[in-house]
């Protein structure tokens, strides 16, 4: 039997049955330890809304986080909020239901937006070592350097970008026929999981979203270490032991985000679709429920600014001083 691909241009309309809806597998191999994970994914869930919407929350009210490193971390927060919500409701969802399917539209969809906010996070990490390298490299044209009117520049970009980048790799990927099986082994449509199912070449398609995957993952990663190998450089020369602490602590909440978002982003991306992994569905819980979950407590327990600003705004007195 021979195994050559065919080009799916070479197909004939017989031979192709249009896939309507996709059946997600994620989990379903673990019967009833689904159960256990239902509550322990929704309550996670349940933390990292309530850590963004806090420190969204706090950075709003609090004008003494009113500063670019903040005013960062709540685009982040944000950013992170939606990226969550694309992929976990339905998760949990599916985690209760027997028939795990979702339509064709939904899944390309839901590619999209989750796509465009983890490539918009990717780039705000980024933007985010630069303010870092700004401010302590250069702190005396750091009001310069990251004005509000950059800050927003940046902040669009990302976005921009983002959601740029989401919609080439979103439609690489449906422009293929589907023809074949339609169970996805994964708890979302991923990439990977999904061009699988395509009939006939991708190989170009793969490529071109491969590329964006180095654009997106290795470019930021490496201007955010060249960023931290200046900050590291100027952070030495501070004469005193306790002035070059209270300096690496500002980036110590960003490194360690920064570590574990890209480590998983490029273990599953940063390869050909078409190769897959038992792990990658355990990396893609890291970074679609673990890294959002360590945001908001990484820089909400490491920082003194944003704790102080939490008891503030919990407080009657924080609450009055803002409406006089």
């Amino acid at each position: 039997m021979s195994t050559q691909i065919i080009p799916w241009e070479q197909l004939s309309a017989e031979n192709l049955t249009r896939i309507t809806e996709f059946l997600l597998l994620g989990f379903s191999n673990l019967r009833e330890k689904q159960l256990v994970l239902f509550p322990i994914f929704l309550c996670l869930y349940l933390v990292i809304l309530s850590g963004n919407i806090t420190i969204v929350t706090v950075i709003c009210l609090e004008h003494s986080l009113h500063i670019p490193m903040y005013f960062f971390l709540g685009v982040l927060s944000v950013s992170e909020t939606c990226y969550t919500f694309v992929v976990l409701p339905k998760m949990l969802i599916n985690l209760f239901s027997v028939l795990r399917t979702i339509s064709f539209t939904s899944c390309a969809v839901q590619m999209f937006f989750f796509l465009g906010f983890g490539v918009t996070n990717c780039l705000l990490l980024g933007v985010m070592g630069y303010d870092r390298y700004a401010a302590i490299c250069h702190p005396l044209r750091y009001p310069i350097l990251m004005n509000w009117r950059v800050c927003r520049l940046f902040a669009a970009t990302c976005g921009v970008s983002g959601f740029l980048i989401s919609l080439v790799g979103t439609t690489l990927v449906f422009i293929l026929p589907f023809c074949n099986s339609n169970k996805v082994e994964h708890y979302f449509c991923d990439i990977s999981p999904v061009i699988h199912l395509a009939c006939g070449d991708s190989y170009i398609n793969e490529f071109v979203i491969f590329i964006c995957g180095v654009l997106v993952l290795v470019f930021p990663l490496t201007f955010i270490c060249i960023s931290y190998g200046f900050i590291v450089s100027t952070i030495l020369k501070i004469p005193s032991a306790e002035g070059k602490r209270k300096t690496f602590s500002t980036c110590a909440s960003h490194l360690t985000v920064v570590v574990v978002h890209y480590g998983c982003a490029s273990f599953v991306y940063l390869r050909p679709s078409r190769i897959t992994s038992s792990k990658d569905q355990l990396v893609t819980v890291t970074y679609t429920i673990i890294t959002p979950l360590l945001n908001p407590m990484v820089y909400s327990l490491r920082n003194k600014d944003v704790q102080i600003a939490i008891r503030k705004v919990i407080t009657w007195g924080g609450f009055s001083h803002k409406t006089i």
